[in-house]
């Protein structure tokens, strides 16, 4: 589909949106999803000109990076260059959850995703079809919200094709995401854990769990 076509909308609970999704992905295109807090548009990690696409539909700024959300444990020694007991114990604490944890990234993830940071956000969302559509993905998708940027986030999929939906190949409809309060980013750097953003997690719970205290 060329970006002045219509995303094709299918339901979260049809058969065919899951291996929809995965074809989309895999050929360089763009899908919306809902995640525990509003819908997303993700693009394929190994995919550097999907990824570029983002930026382009939302209309985004250039030097911000874009988190990879992630359908297991398994995908940190993929992602990241950095693993130990600490961000363990967060990922095993928040995920899945409202915590983003930015790490150093491997030197294969694409600019258009790391943009001048050589680093990743990276969360695990707390919803069944946002879960799937990553899983069957093969476990990663560089994905921010489906919205153009400045304006409000879709927290429904009618809400996404006014949105995107000229801009898009395909949008998921499971129905309302929460909404509400974003995900809290920290930032693992040596020994020390740095709050980006305050969001749906306290900071002081956060950091207590990274030091093991809890």
């Amino acid at each position: 589909m060329s970006e002045a076509g219509r995303a094709r909308v299918v339901r979260a609970d049809d058969p065919q949106a899951i291996p929809l999704a995965t074809s989309v992905l895999r050929e360089g295109g763009l899908v919306v999803f809902p995640t525990d807090t509003v819908y997303g548009v993700g693009a394929a990690v190994d995919r550097p000109e999907a990824v570029a696409r983002i930026y382009v539909v939302k209309g985004r700024p250039l030097e911000r990076p874009i988190p990879v959300l992630i359908s297991s444990l398994d995908q940190l020694e993929r992602l990241v260059t950095r693993v130990d007991e600490r961000v363990r114990r967060l990922a095993e604490a928040f995920w899945p959850g409202a915590l983003t944890i930015v790490l150093p990234a491997q030197d294969w993830l694409p600019e258009e995703i790391v943009r001048d940071t050589r680093a990743v956000g990276l969360r695990m969302p707390d919803h069944p079809v946002a879960l799937a559509v990553i899983e069957a993905s093969g476990g990663a998708l560089a994905t921010t919200s489906a919205n153009r940027s400045g304006e409000r986030e879709a927290c429904t999929a009618d809400e996404a094709v006014e949105a995107l939906g000229d801009r898009v190949e395909l949008i998921i409809d499971g129905g309302r995401s929460p909404g509400g309060v974003p995900s809290t980013v920290v930032a693992v750097e040596g020994d020390s854990l740095r709050i980006l953003r305050v969001g749906a997690l306290e900071p002081d719970f956060v950091e207590r769990v990274f030091r093991g205290e809890t």
